[in-house]
Formats: structure tokens, sequence, C-alpha cells
């Protein structure tokens, strides 16, 4: 729950709070945390505790309330909506619990459609980074098949190596294997595990308690601060 100046994923005190109609809602609460460059992080706690804020945060889906936030050299908070599109497209992977795959294209337009939004590959290099992401996946015979086709697991390693299209710095993962199996799910952790390995960074928040002995590290919140935060810790900080 250290801050490092060095870190590719930087909070310090950062709090989001949402106005409800019955009022303000703290969903985090002034949380200090630094992510290095090959850690897969396991983010664990109940329902509402924070986790999935968090990886809104970080990757720019929600804007933080106060604190500061830093990802890849970025003031995360300082970029408006057409900066944080770009900056997220080029540097933020984001893996879903239902995978999120354009029904009506087939894995590998699926993958290339993500290069295509951003832009940093040739037109012409796409659709053979495309192929060797889902072959390192393991789903490049799956390529030219539509997602329906295609069993869950395979569909999230299609959104994986979507995930990776761009090449980003932070990849980040929701629930990832909420709707697999557990040896599915196994497989799915032993993937992030060599990504990391490879020297991406993971962030994974999850429920399922099997997704530790993957990590290289592990951090719980509860009531939207990471567990041993103190009030009086914070205050001081």
């Amino acid at each position: 729950m250290s801050y490092s100046a060095t870190a590719v994923v930087q909070l310090h005190e950062v709090t989001k709070q949402f106005t409800t109609p019955a009022g303000v809602f703290i969903a985090l609460n002034a949380v200090t945390l630094d992510v290095q460059s090959g850690e897969l992080l396991a983010l664990v706690g109940a329902s509402g505790s924070g986790k999935s804020t968090l990886l809104h945060l970080v990757s720019g889906i929600e804007r933080i309330t106060s604190g500061r936030l830093m990802v890849a050299g970025a003031s995360v908070p300082a970029l408006d909506e057409a900066q944080m599109a770009r900056w997220r497209g080029q540097h933020v992977g984001i893996v879903f619990q239902s995978f999120q795959l354009m029904p009506t294209l087939t894995a590998l337009e699926n993958v290339t459609m993500a290069m295509d939004f951003v832009g940093r590959w040739p037109r012409a290099e796409r659709e053979e980074r495309a192929r060797a992401l889902l072959t390192r996946l393991g789903v490049d015979t799956q390529a030219d098949k539509l997602p329906a086709t295609l069993s869950g697991g395979q569909q999230q390693r299609v959104a994986i190596a979507r995930a990776l299209a761009n090449r980003p710095v932070l990849m980040v993962a929701d629930e990832p294997t909420g709707n697999l199996d557990s040896r599915t799910a196994q497989e799915i952790y032993r993937t992030f595990a060599e990504l990391a390995a490879d020297g991406h960074t993971v962030i994974m928040a999850t429920h399922d308690p099997a997704a530790q002995s993957y990590a290289t590290r592990t951090e719980r919140i509860v009531d939207g601060r990471l567990r041993g935060q103190r009030a009086e810790d914070l205050a001081h900080a």
C-alpha cells in the first residue's frame, strides 16, 4: 500500500463519491496504492466493496472525486473526454466478465477492430498482429468464427487478445472468470500470470480465492478502503 513515483499505476488518497437519492455514497475512500510493471495484482473483497470502482478510475471510465491518480505517466484527472478516449485506447486494455465481444464480428475482426479505433498499428499489419495474439492465447483456430459459436473460455481468450491489441501498459480485468467454470478460470489466471511474467501490468478484481495463488500481490478492499488503511494513517499521509 505504498506510493512510488516510478509505479505504472499510482493512487494517492483517491476518493470516489456518488450522489444517490439516499445521499452521498463513498465508493472509494482515500486509497493510496501503487502497482509496478510486471505485477499481477488481485483485488479481492465483497460485492460493493470498491473493487470495480478502483478499476473504473484507473482506466478512466469514472472520474475521481479527490486525490491524485497517475497511470503510465499521465495525470488521468487532467485529461478531457477526447484525450481520455485516446489515452485509454493507447494505454489500457480492459477485460470484462461478460466478454463484450461484438457478436456480428469474427474473433479475428474483434481483435483488429481494437487496432482500427486507435491507429497505432499500420493497417497492413493489423491482421497479422491479431492472428499472432490469437495464437498466443491458444484460440487461433477460432479466428474466423463468431463469438456465439465459441465456449466461454474461448470468448474470454479472444477478449484478452483484444485487450492486448494495442500493446497497453496496463490491463484491468473485472471479474474475468465470473462466467466460467473452475477449470477454465484456472486457465485464465495462468494466462494473466504469464502476461505479468512477460512484463505486463495487470490488475484483476475477483471474488475467487483461487485467483490469489496466481497473483504476485493481493490487496483486500473493505468498505472502500484497502485493508490496513486506518483513518488516522490516511490523515497523516
